[in-house]
């Protein structure tokens, strides 16, 4: 064995000197993959970035809507991430996909809980998030919903769930006021069974009765049944001069359809998981006559023109109500985070419930109970393949 050379490196030392060139080089390639992707979409490690997550029904019937909040959501994103995102870091969007159905709803929160998200930004379909509530809840994470609005939404009094559009009972007294302004003398309504048609339904219903507009048949249809004859039947055979459809436009294009075929000739109301371009796909002018749409954001707003060409210009395609509920329910989220100065889930949501900005659907603040301080509402009118806004009255 031959003595060791001094100053020649030992065998230990060679084997520190390797593993710390690795170790050089696994942090290089990490570095280079997290900041290579789409600003907003690629994933990064979790202290270089702020995770919002959305649940929203990128599947199913619903899709359209929910493609259009995703596309939003991004947009908002994306626009924060140019300005140098929030507090010193990057914000990255996770989307998970709920369906509008329940089941799948509570498997995509639990998923979207794992990446580690400090706010939902998500929801559409109100029977597919209510039960990821809890799940929410459990881990600490607020929410700012974005489309849903059902009273079931805050009926478990949960501290840290906020809604960006309206609740149903703001909705009905609304839409009531407009049928009756309209000459409706009795109203039909008509649900899907699920937790934001059916409250919105009751709630129509109740304010129906209290300004005076009786109420004869209240049905229930069931989703993607190939006819609703039967259904329109009974509207017509109970006298209604009036139909509130509160449920969503797959359904609702069928049943104005069969209405029309069926004879009907009053006026047909739908309610803002309607109000959609879909409802009018096939349906010719004399079968969307007098079909009405109440909503709570409308892209052709004058106030949102500059917008609706952001829109166009960073996704390629139309905007619709959603996509301006998804956009708000993002920067306020970002907003609360920058007003908190941290990402700790509890701060951040003391901080939204002090929200008070200016969105693109108006000013946001809260109630104490999560529900929109000043929503507001909208009667579009069909006409052709879109909507017209329906002037509201002056001093009302």
């Amino acid at each position: 064995m031959r003595p060791q050379l001094s100053g020649a490196p030992t065998e230990e030392k060679i084997v520190r000197l390797v593993t710390s060139a690795v170790a050089a080089l696994l942090i290089a390639v990490t570095s280079g993959c997290a900041s290579s992707g789409e600003s907003g979409t690629a994933s990064a490690p979790a202290q270089e970035v702020i995770r919002l997550g959305t649940l929203v029904p990128v599947s199913g019937r619903s899709s359209p809507s929910g493609e259009a909040m995703v596309n939003a959501a991004r947009m908002a994103v994306d626009e924060a991430n140019a300005k140098g995102g929030v507090l010193g870091r990057r914000i990255e969007l996770v989307v998970g996909d709920d369906a509008c159905d329940p089941g799948t709803a509570v498997t995509a929160a639990r998923e979207v809980v794992a990446r580690d998200v400090t706010v939902s930004v998500g929801g559409y379909c109100s029977s597919a998030t209510v039960p990821t509530l809890k799940i929410f809840r459990s881990a600490g994470v607020p929410m700012v919903v974005a489309q849903s609005n059902s009273t079931d939404l805050l009926a478990p009094k949960y501290d840290s769930v906020f809604l960006i559009s309206g609740t149903v009972a703001a909705e009905a007294e609304f839409a009531v006021d407009w049928m009756k302004r309209l000459g409706g003398t009795r109203l039909a309504v008509v649900h899907d069974g699920t937790s934001f048609p059916v409250t919105l339904a009751g709630s129509t219903a109740d304010s129906a009765r209290r300004k005076g507009l009786a109420v004869g048949a209240q049905l229930e249809l069931s989703q993607g049944a190939p006819s609703y004859a039967r259904i329109a039947d009974a509207v017509i055979r109970g006298g209604a001069d009036v139909v509130y459809y509160t449920g969503y436009y797959a359904e609702a294009n069928q049943l104005v359809a069969d209405l029309r075929a069926g004879g009907f000739e009053g006026r047909i109301f739908v309610g803002d998981g309607a109000t959609n371009g879909p409802l009018l796909d096939g349906l010719d002018a004399a079968q969307t006559r007098d079909l009405y749409g109440t909503a709570m954001l409308w892209a052709d707003l004058p106030e949102l023109k500059d917008w609706a060409q952001r829109y166009r210009t960073a996704v390629g395609a139309e905007p619709n109500p959603s996509s301006v509920a998804a956009y708000d329910a993002v920067n306020v989220a970002l907003d609360a985070i920058r007003r908190a100065g941290t990402t700790d889930r509890a701060a951040v949501r003391k901080a939204i419930a002090e929200t008070d900005m200016m969105g693109m659907s108006g000013k946001v603040s809260f109630n104490p109970d999560g529900s929109r301080a000043e929503p507001r509402f909208l009667l579009l009118r069909a006409d052709g393949k879109g909507f017209t806004l329906v002037p509201q009255p002056s001093g009302t």
